[in-house]
């Protein structure tokens, strides 16, 4: 039996978009909380759902209702996805943990049981892009990630290239002066190396997540302008739309 190939397609028939499986030796030295979170473990699944394109495309200069809703949903549909993948996972007798989609327990630091990105980039979903965030080759950065523990015995994926190159479009458009526009073959040593970590969380928290209808900490706009996003692949133009016949 292809545990791998099965429990991919069984993610996917819960309303996964992307899932890749990640060695956990990969991430050895990662800040957990608690710190022996990974120990029973030798893989982390990460799990992906796209977010709708139409969304960002209503991003200037901050985020919008529409956007702090779409991200709240996105978050609720990938943690009922992990909670489901790991029942699944239990049936075959294997232990499984999931990781919540957005759950921080420091909001001073924006520390969480585990980073969804670092696990993510392991599991070949994307690399880190210059922002932080996983770009993915078929949505780019558009997309919210969970995260489920298991000792059930997979077959890992490769981490991805990085493919962002001379690309300067998130550090020009963060509002916050934030990215540093620097790149890494696989991961920073340390989130400073890429970011401006405090300009960062004071604009999303002093600013942002004060605004009305909003309440978090979200931005959005090095998301929208990424180049990777933009190519929606198999999305039909204006005028296709307009003129199915051709």
């Amino acid at each position: 039996m292809d545990l791998t190939g099965d429990l991919k397609k069984h993610a996917k028939s819960l309303g996964s978009d992307l899932v890749g499986v990640a060695d956990l030796a990969l991430l050895q030295g990662i800040a957990t909380e608690p710190a022996d979170l990974l120990a029973p473990y030798r893989y982390a699944i990460s799990i992906a759902v796209k977010l709708p394109h139409a969304v960002f495309e209503q991003l200037t200069d901050r985020p919008t209702p529409l956007y702090a809703q779409v991200y709240l949903n996105a978050n609720a549909l990938l943690d009922q996805i992990a909670l489901r993948l790991c029942a699944h996972i239990e049936r075959q007798k294997y232990a499984a943990l999931p990781i919540p989609a957005s759950q921080p327990l420091d909001m001073t630091v924006f520390r969480s049981h585990l980073s969804a990105k670092a696990v993510a980039n392991a599991a070949g979903l994307g690399w880190q892009g210059k922002s932080l965030l996983i770009v993915t080759p078929e949505y780019g950065p558009r997309v919210r990630l969970v995260t489920v523990l298991t000792d059930m015995p997979l077959t890992a994926d490769k981490p991805l290239k990085n493919r962002c190159g001379a690309c300067t479009c998130c550090t020009e458009a963060c509002v916050a002066g934030a990215i540093r526009n620097v790149s890494t073959d696989f991961h920073y040593a340390s989130r400073e190396e890429a970011l401006d970590f405090q300009k960062c969380a004071d604009k999303l928290v002093k600013e942002f997540s004060q605004m009305e209808n909003i309440g978090k900490p979200i931005c959005g706009l090095c998301i929208k302008v990424c180049p990777w996003g933009r190519k929606l692949k198999g999305r039909r133009s204006q005028s296709e739309a307009q003129n199915p016949a051709g």
